[in-house]
C-alpha cells in the first residue's frame, strides 16, 4: 500500500513540476508569438482551433489514456499493444489527413466564412500522423507510471518551439501573416518528432530488440479489440466535445454577422476571449493534467485488486487538490486579472470575460478529475452521454443569446452553462458508483 502511495505522489509531482516548467516555457512563447503577429493573426489562428481540437482528437483516438490503461494492466503485452496501436493509428491519420486537404477550402470559405484559414487547415493537417505517433510513446510511459521521459521531451519541445518561433516568425510576418500563424503548426511536426527521439532514449536498457519474437510484436485482433473498447467510449466523449467547440466559432459568427456585427469584431474578440481571457484562466490546467495523467493507471490497478477503500481515497485526494488550485487561482484572477494581462500581453482585451468565468472555473478543473476517474473505471459511456448533453445545450444557449445583440457575452454564457451542467452530472454518476462498492 505504502509503495502504490509513494509511487502516485512521485508521479504526480514530477508531473505538476514538468508542467511548471512546461508552462511558464509557454507563456512565455505566447507572448512573443503574440507581440510579434498581432491581434488579427491570433484572431485567425483562434478560428481554425476548433476544427484542430476536433481533428487531433479523432486522430489520435485518445491513445495516451487508452495506452495507459493497458500497459498498467497487461504487462505482459506491452510489444503487442504498441504494435497495433501503431497500425490502427496511422490507417486513420491517412484518412483524417486526405479528408482535410480535399474539404479545407470549403471548411475556410463557407463554414468560417474566412478564406484565409485554407492554409491554416493544409498546414495543421500535416501535423497528425507525427502528434499521434507521439501520444503512442507517452501513454506506454504513462502507463508504466514513468513521467520523466514524457516531462523531459515537454520541456525540450517547448525549448525548440520558442527557438523556432523567435528566429522565424519575425522573417515569416515580413512575407506574409497568413504563414506565421501557418507556421505554429509546421513547428509542431519538428517539436514532435523531438519529442519522439527524447521518449526512445527513456526506454529500459534491458531492453534487447535482437531477442524480441515476432509473435510478441504482431498485432492480434484480440489486442485491437481491447484498444477500442476503451478508445472507443473515450475518444466519441472527446469527438462530441470537440464537435461542440467545432461548431461554436460558426455558429458565433454566422449568428452574430446575422446580428449586424462586423466580421473585424468577431475575428478580434473571439481571438480575444481565447488567447487571452482561455489561456489566463486556464493556466493551473497543468496541474490538473498531471494529477489526472497519475489518476487514470492507479485507479486501473485498484480497481483490478477490488481495492475499493484506496480507489475512494485518490479520488478524494484528486478532487481536493483540484479544487485547492482551482480556488487559490480564482481569486487571484478576480484581484489581479487586469495587471496580469497588461504584464503578460500589454492588452486589457479579454478582461471583462476573465471576470465573469474567473469565480466558475475551480468547477471546471474538477470536471477534468470527475472524467479520468470515470474513464478509469470503465464509465467512460457514460462521461459520452453527458459530453452530448453539455454540448448540445451550449450549443443551443449560444445560437439563443448570439441573436439577443449582447455579442461576445453570448459565449461567456454559453460556457458557464455548459460547466454547471456537465459537472453537476458527472458528480451524480460518481456518487452513483460510489454507493455501490
Amino acid at each position: 500500500m505504502k509503495k502504490t502511495n509513494n509511487i502516485f505522489i512521485k508521479s504526480t509531482i514530477i508531473l505538476i513540476i514538468g508542467g511548471i516548467i512546461t508552462k511558464i516555457l509557454g507563456f512565455i512563447i505566447r507572448i512573443v508569438y503574440t507581440r510579434i503577429v498581432g491581434a488579427e493573426v491570433i484572431g485567425l489562428y483562434s478560428l481554425v482551433m476548433p476544427t484542430y481540437s476536433l481533428l487531433i482528437t479523432i486522430a489520435t483516438l485518445a491513445l495516451p489514456t487508452t495506452i495507459s490503461k493497458l500497459i498498467a494492466e497487461k504487462k505482459d503485452q506491452n510489444l503487442k499493444i504498441i504494435s497495433t496501436s501503431t497500425i490502427l493509428i496511422m490507417a486513420i491519420n491517412f484518412i483524417v489527413v486526405l479528408l482535410m486537404i480535399l474539404s479545407a477550402k470549403y471548411i475556410a470559405i463557407y463554414l468560417l466564412h474566412e478564406e484565409r484559414c485554407y492554409l491554416l487547415i493544409i498546414a495543421m493537417s500535416l501535423t497528425f500522423p507525427i502528434i499521434s505517433l507521439s501520444s503512442i510513446v507517452k501513454g506506454y510511459f504513462y502507463g508504466k507510471q514513468n513521467m520523466i521521459p514524457n516531462v523531459v521531451s515537454n520541456i525540450i519541445e517547448q525549448l525548440v518551439r520558442g527557438l523556432l518561433i523567435y528566429l522565424f516568425v519575425p522573417l515569416i510576418m515580413e512575407k506574409s501573416e497568413i504563414l506565421a500563424a501557418a507556421s505554429l503548426f509546421l513547428f509542431s511536426f519538428i517539436e514532435e518528432l523531438i519529442s519522439i527521439f527524447i521518449n526512445l532514449l527513456f526506454l529500459p536498457k534491458t531492453i534487447k530488440f535482437k531477442n524480441i519474437k515476432i509473435s510478441n510484436i504482431y498485432p492480434s485482433k484480440r489486442t485491437l479489440k481491447d484498444i477500442l473498447s476503451i478508445s472507443l467510449p473515450t475518444v466519441s466523449s472527446r469527438i462530441i466535445g470537440n464537435i461542440g467547440y467545432f461548431f461554436e466559432p460558426i455558429i458565433l459568427t454566422n449568428f452574430l454577422l446575422y446580428s449586424g456585427y462586423t466580421n473585424e469584431y468577431i475575428v478580434i474578440q473571439y481571438g480575444a476571449y481565447n488567447a487571452y481571457a482561455i489561456t489566463i484562466l486556464t493556466v493551473p490546467s497543468f496541474f490538473i493534467t498531471a494529477i489526472s495523467s497519475s489518476l487514470i493507471p492507479e485507479i486501473s490497478k485498484h480497481l483490478l485488486d477490488r481495492n475499493h477503500q484506496s480507489l475512494i481515497k485518490r479520488l478524494k485526494e484528486a478532487l481536493c487538490f483540484a479544487l485547492i488550485i482551482g480556488i487559490t487561482y480564482s481569486i487571484i484572477l478576480m484581484f489581479f486579472a487586469s495587471n496580469i494581462l497588461e504584464a503578460l500581453y500589454n492588452t486589457n482585451l479579454g478582461l471583462n470575460y476573465i471576470k465573469i468565468l474567473a469565480p466558475i472555473f475551480p468547477l471546471f478543473y474538477i470536471e477534468a478529475i470527475l472524467i479520468s476517474f470515470l474513464q478509469a473505471i470503465n464509465k467512460a459511456h457514460i462521461t459520452m452521454k453527458i459530453t452530448i448533453i453539455g454540448v448540445i445545450v451550449k450549443l443551443t444557449v449560444l445560437a439563443i443569446t448570439s441573436l439577443m445583440h449582447i455579442g461576445m457575452y453570448s459565449l461567456i454564457i454559453s460556457e458557464i452553462v455548459n460547466i454547471l451542467l456537465v459537472v453537476y452530472l458527472n458528480i451524480y454518476n460518481v456518487h452513483k458508483y460510489i454507493k455501490k462498492l
